[in-house]
Formats: structure tokens, sequence, C-alpha cells
């Protein structure tokens, strides 16, 4: 299969979940796959990122490996929404590298504070950032003050999902 062509050709969930289900767990597919995502066409990196979100759930060891590179687009300048709302996504689930944690939590406080952020990419950020500071307790007032502050001006979906999150961290030892 050419991922490229086949990406272009229509996007919707029926194409999205051909081409993930032709990688399976092919390692070099996967490989192929991810040579498209980090380094196509803005077009095409927008329309397979949905694929990373398939991959994650149904063979996590082959994403989790490749993680540090697919964080790495979150520096993209022109990122596109998709590929953010899906990275950020994964992350929820997956083991984030260590080395990656300091990038993913800069990345992830700024999306929860950008009022023009949507909000898809904004909810799965605070979790992504609670996580974070689940494993690291002295993040937990960064992260609190940065939900709190982004609750009073945003959607009726998202302060439930920081309601959660600011519930979930109450949790933690320390609190």
């Amino acid at each position: 299969m050419d991922i490229r062509e086949e990406a272009l050709k229509e996007h919707s969930k029926k194409q999205i979940e051909k081409i993930a289900g032709w990688i399976g767990n092919d390692k070099k597919k996967f490989d192929q796959y991810l040579k498209h995502f980090l380094n196509d066409e803005y077009r095409v990196v927008q329309r397979i990122s949905w694929v990373l979100s398939i991959l994650a759930e149904e063979h996590p060891a082959m994403v989790t490996k490749s993680l540090p590179k697919i964080i790495k687009r979150l520096d993209d300048d022109d990122i596109h929404v998709a590929v953010k709302r899906n990275v950020i996504r994964i992350l929820q689930f997956l083991p984030i590298p260590e080395k990656c944690e300091v990038k993913v939590l800069d990345h992830c406080l700024k999306y929860i504070a950008d009022p023009n952020e949507t909000v898809a990419v904004r909810c799965f950020a605070m979790t992504v950032a609670a996580k974070l500071a689940w494993q690291y307790p002295e993040l937990k007032r960064e992260v609190a003050d940065t939900i709190k502050t982004a609750m009073k001006t945003t959607t009726p979906g998202l302060k439930v999902r920081s309601r959660d999150v600011l519930k979930k961290m109450d949790e933690l030892p320390g609190s």
C-alpha cells in the first residue's frame, strides 16, 4: 500500500481504519507510516495523524518506541491541529519517555493556557499534564494554576474536564 496515495484518496474514518489495519503490528509498515507522519506535506500528515491514535491503542509497544520522534512534531511552528490532537491524545495512555517529559509538559501548559486552542487539544493536554504531576507532585501547583486560569474563560466541556482533572490532582500525595 502507498500510504501517501491512500491518505490523499479520501479523508474518512473508513480510510484511516484501512491504513491502520494494513499497518497492523508490522514494524516495517509502521516505519513507512512514520516516515510520512514525520516528513510528508501538511495535508498528508494531517490526514494520517488519526492513524496514530488507532495504532497507539491497538499496538502501544510499537508506538511507544517511536514516541521521542513523534513528540518532536509538537515543536513544528506550522503543526496542524489534528497532529497536535492525536499526539497529545496518545500521551494520555502511553508512557512518556523521561527525556521528553519537560518538553511535553511545556507544550501541554501552553495548549491549556491558549484560549484559541481547540477544546480537544486543551482537554487532552490537561490530562497529560496531570499525569506528569502524578509522577512529579512538585508540578501540581503549576499545572493546577494553569488549569484554573484556563477555566475562567472557556467552554462548558472544558470546564467539566478541568474540574475532573483538578479533583484527581487533589488526590495527589501532599495535597
